[in-house]
């Protein structure tokens, strides 16, 4: 998955706070799983913050991503506190429906 993919696809455009959060995390999962085994990870990170700029005020999730991001970088490092979402039922067909 490449990084665009990650910043504008459907996972993150949440309905509430909590799912931002879980969506963004999952966004900086899926970016960093997708990055090659080679590429320097300060540079990616660096590029991925500059390329998630303008989305980082209008999507809370992808506030999350580049929040995750920056915290990767800052000196000491620490660990980063990632969760994969919860489960949760998104109403079937009629909501996807509705939705349309």
């Amino acid at each position: 998955m490449h990084l665009h993919t990650t910043i504008n696809g459907p996972i993150m455009a949440p309905e509430s706070p909590e799912r931002a959060r879980e969506q963004g995390q999952l966004g900086y999962m899926q970016w960093l799983g997708s990055m090659p085994g080679n590429a320097p990870y300060k540079d990616e990170a660096i590029y991925a913050c500059i390329a998630a700029m303008d989305l980082e005020r209008s999507k809370p999730a992808v506030a999350v991503f580049c929040e995750l991001i920056r915290a990767s970088l800052s000196k000491p490092l620490r660990r980063l506190d990632l969760a994969l979402p919860r489960p949760r039922r998104r109403g079937g067909a009629a909501v996807r429906r509705s939705r349309l």
